[in-house]
């Protein structure tokens, strides 16, 4: 039996904006990577204002950036804004992206999912976290994605190991990450 070609047409039309919902749906979808445990007892408060990177994972976004920092603010609505921000010394500018980052669930858990793009988001996990929110470890969507971040620009080399041997208990490859020149 073959259908009218209206009927088809709206069929068909029907299917596109079906499959176009569900990849721009997928796309805001995060979860939690397996074996990823996000601190407890977050206090986005205190979180808030200037971390600067002390080492990563490069990726493209980042690639060739020193002197990067986050900078996080609470909106009215409870969600954060994010500025990122680091030189490019190959162009000898600064470069800087906005987004906006929203909690997975409950704001006393430090997984939140990230968005710079639209509807696209990633995760940000806040995996370990100082008593004085001094440093932190934070993994996104996989182990393939990692910031070492402290609220100052250096700290001692003793405790900057200690950080990245946490990391990698966590399942982080040091042999892909990078210290990240601040001055």
């Amino acid at each position: 039996m073959r259908l009218p070609r209206s009927s088809f047409l709206r069929i068909a039309t029907f299917a596109a904006i079906a499959a176009g919902t569900a990849i721009a749906v997928s796309g805001c979808a995060v979860s939690v990577p397996v074996g990823v445990k996000p601190v407890v007892g977050f206090d986005a408060r205190r979180y808030m204002g200037t971390w600067y990177e002390l080492a990563r994972i490069d990726h493209r976004f980042e690639k060739g950036l020193t002197r990067t920092s986050a900078h996080y603010s609470l909106n009215d609505d409870g969600t954060v804004k994010v500025v990122n921000r680091g030189f490019d010394a190959s162009r000898q500018e600064w470069r800087e992206s906005e987004g906006r980052a929203r909690f997975l669930g409950d704001p006393s858990i430090a997984a939140l999912k990230v968005s710079f793009f639209g509807p696209f988001y990633g995760g940000y996990n806040v995996v370990s976290l100082d008593d004085g929110y001094q440093t932190a470890l934070v993994v996104g969507s996989s182990p393939e994605y990692f910031w070492l971040l402290s609220r100052s620009k250096q700290i001692p080399a003793d405790k900057l190991k200690a950080l990245l041997e946490k990391a990698q208990d966590l399942g982080i490859d040091l042999r892909r990450v990078l210290l990240v020149e601040q001055e």
